[in-house]
């Protein structure tokens, strides 16, 4: 599929979404499927680069997978709360291009 801007990705979620009486659900549930998304993210971590390795009867899933997932509930999170995801990163890029311009050491542009 090709590169599609955010705000492309909160209307094909919302769509998603929208078709259903339930709707999204509270912010303080999506904070918790959120929490659980990144544990299941650092649970793949943990097999792939850890010193736990997965057991026999685990299903097979992906870092990519669970960062898919949690790209997914951070779009719902953002719609339920009217927030623009394209403006969010643009806000934040400008705090570390400001604020942390100099925090790291940059690599010679040589």
């Amino acid at each position: 599929m090709a590169d599609r801007p955010l705000s492309e990705l909160q209307r094909e979620v919302d769509q998603y979404i929208s078709q259903f009486k339930e709707g999204y659900f509270s912010p303080l549930a999506m904070l918790a499927r959120m929490s659980e998304e990144v544990g299941e993210l650092a649970r793949e971590v943990n097999h792939q680069f850890g010193e736990k390795p997965k057991k026999a009867t685990e299903e097979e899933n992906s870092i990519e997978l669970e960062l898919g997932d949690i790209l997914f509930i951070t779009i719902c999170f953002a719609n339920s709360l009217g927030i623009d995801l394209t403006e969010a990163h643009n806000k934040v890029m400008n705090k570390f291009n400001t604020r942390d311009a100099n925090r790291w050491t940059r690599k010679d542009t040589e």
